[in-house]
Parts: structure tokens; sequence; C-alpha cells
């Protein structure tokens, strides 16, 4: 590093000292600096400052001016996207199920220069076989279903008659199949052959096979972004989409943040929380700072797991009793503390706000203490 530099290590983060050095010229690196470093102490919270409530005031109050709407793909049924107020709470709770989960899939050359895209795209669907079926007959007197499958779809997703064969077989229990001529002759095994029921039954399970493709990913939709073509998906299923070759991995994301956790990590999650509570407020063209937004994400992966703001989430861990109380299901905390014989310091804001103390922020934080001399 440039020894000019090296004077302000400790007063600036080694990043921005870096850039800094990469950026600017060597006789105008001294003044970039020192401008840096008055931003950079500007930009710092006072000792003190109730940071947790700024923040939650500062996400709430915009978050009562958000719509309720859903965003909806033209074009393509069952291809929604759930925004503002429903979203943000969503992300907030850490919930394991999203009401509408999507991914947006990032292809290496060439396919994301529009080759074989659409190819790509179907490779990805989750193809069941009742897709691939043009009509099935039940054949009462033989107390067998029959279904006529599709050739032009099944040549478009690339599979054979022995591989639908194989996977059917595989997916579904106490069934014999054959196929002959592209027809598939199914009956129930074991069961009364006869048993109307039972084959209704069996060909309900039938259609919804799995036969091909990534299981989750209900919808595909290649879509053009600047210069480079994108696969946007309805349903997720982010492990095994980075399992293909031709997939970007470095660039694929998923809009579940508990999936992002389980797969890349609590680091990655903290940076999805950030990125898509950020994109619903931008969307709804709100300003809140993006300092309290990466407060609250830090929260909810503080202790290397992705908790919700709930009170089976980050609430449970707090240490004071009457803090848990104040959430939610107040007497059952309190019952709980006093059976285990449990102790309250009072040294956060809501409980010095419950008993009517001075709280300790602010001017309230540093406490004189005075010999007194006899």
């Amino acid at each position: 590093m440039n020894p000019t530099l090296k004077t302000f290590e400790g007063k600036l983060p080694l990043s921005i000292l870096q850039e800094i050095e990469e950026k600017c010229l060597p006789a105008k690196q001294k003044k970039v600096a020192e401008l840096a470093l008055e931003e950079y102490a500007r930009a710092k919270v006072e000792p003190g400052e109730a940071v947790g409530i700024v923040g939650a005031e500062s996400m709430g109050e915009p978050g009562t001016q958000m719509t309720l709407n859903t965003f909806h793909f033209a074009g393509v049924a069952e291809m929604n996207v759930t925004m503002g107020l429903p979203r943000i709470i969503e992300i907030l709770d850490g919930r394991e199920k999203i009401s509408t989960p999507m991914m947006e899939i990032f292809l290496k050359e060439p396919y994301n220069k529009g080759q074989d895209v659409k190819k790509v795209a179907l490779m990805i669907k989750e193809t069941k076989l009742g897709e691939l079926v043009k009509e099935f007959i039940i054949n009462l007197v033989e107390a067998r279903i029959e279904a006529v499958l599709n050739e032009e779809k099944m040549k478009e997703i690339g599979i054979t008659a022995a591989q639908i064969v194989k996977q059917v077989d595989a997916g579904v229990r106490d069934m014999i199949i054959k196929e002959k001529d592209n027809v598939l002759f199914m009956k129930v095994k074991g069961k009364d052959e006869k048993h109307l029921n039972e084959i209704y039954k069996l060909k309900e399970a039938v259609k919804e096979t799995y036969v091909k493709g990534v299981k989750g990913i209900n919808q595909v939709l290649p879509v053009k972004r600047k210069d480079e073509f994108i696969i946007i998906t309805s349903g997720s299923n982010l492990k095994k989409i980075l399992t293909l070759d031709f997939v970007d991995t470095a660039r694929t994301t998923t809009n579940s943040i508990q999936e992002i956790a389980a797969v890349l990590g609590i680091e990655a999650a903290r940076q999805a929380i950030i990125n898509e509570v950020y994109k619903v407020i931008e969307a709804q063209g709100l300003n809140v700072d993006i300092r309290h937004i990466m407060l609250i994400a830090d929260t909810m992966c503080a202790n290397g797991k992705l908790r919700g703001i709930t009170r089976y989430g980050i609430i449970s861990g707090k240490s004071s009793v009457l803090a848990r109380a104040s959430f939610e299901t107040p007497i059952k905390h309190l019952i709980d503390a006093a059976l285990s014989g449990e102790k309250d310091k009072l040294d956060s804001v809501v409980e010095n706000v419950m008993i009517n103390q001075p709280i300790p922020i602010g001017t309230g934080l540093p406490h004189l203490i005075m010999k007194d001399e006899k």
C-alpha cells in the first residue's frame, strides 16, 4: 500500500483504502483519503444511539404506505411474484415456505446469447406424466389404464418411452406397467382388479408422477435482460440448479432466504435479506437507508442460523424476561421465568420502559460513579 495511505490504516476500513489506491492518482490520494475520513466519521452512529428503534421506525413508517399487490408475468399462467408488504413480512418472518418461490437462472455462453435457450429452459422445468399424455383411457374389461403418449412433446424435452416407463415405475408403487407403440398400459398390483375406485386413484397418482427436469420448478420463462438471456422460474430448487453445467453458479439466485441459508450459508442469507428487502422498497418508490436494512439482517443472522423476527425466532433468544413477555404470550414467559428462577438485569430499552426507569441510551447510557468522601 502507498505510504501516504498507510497513515490512514485503522482510521478507515481497508476496503475503502484499497479503492482509493486503485481509482485515484498518487498525488490526489491523500486529499481523497482525508475527505473519505470526514465522510466516514459523519456516517458513524453516535455512542448510545438507539439504532434498533430508529431502524424499526425507518422500516415501519414506509411499510404503512406499501401496497398489497402481486406482480404478474404477462403471458405465463401461475407466474406471480408477491410484492409490497406481504413480501416484507415473509422475509422478516424468515418463513420456510414462501407464497411465490422463484429463481433467476443466469446461463453460461453460448446459451446466455440466446442459443438453444428454450431447449435449456425445458430441460430445467419439472415435467409430470400428465403433460406428456394425449389421453387417458380407462379399460374396465381389462381393469387397466391406457395412456397415449404425445410424441411431439417427448421429442421437445428429449425423453423416450422407455425412460418414462422407468420413472413411472419408480414413482408409483403397487403397479404393473408396460409400453407398446407409445401407449402405456398400467394395472393395480395385488388389489381387487375390478375395483373402479382403485383404477381412478391410480390414474390421478400417475398423472402427477415426476418424469424429467428439476423438481420444484413448475414454470420457466426465458427473458432478455440487457444484452443476455436469463431464465426466470416459478418454483425453486437452488441445490439442484447449481449442479447443472450450463448454469452460471456465481449469479444464479432464488428469492427463498431459507434455501439460500441451507445451500450457501448464513453470510449469503444475510446479503439475500438485504437485497430482497431493498428490492421491494425500491419497487414501491420508497426510500430507506440501506443501513437500517443491514441492521435487521445482522440481527436475524447473528447466531449463525436464520431466525425470523417472531416469538419463536429472535425474541425467544432475548436474555430479558420482560422483553420476551412484551412481545407476545406474556403469561407463558413470566410463568416459565418464575419456575426456573430467572433474573432480569434490566440492561436494555424495553424492560426499563415497562418499569418506568431511564432507558440506557443517549444521555442515559453513561453511569456516574462518585466517591463519597467522609
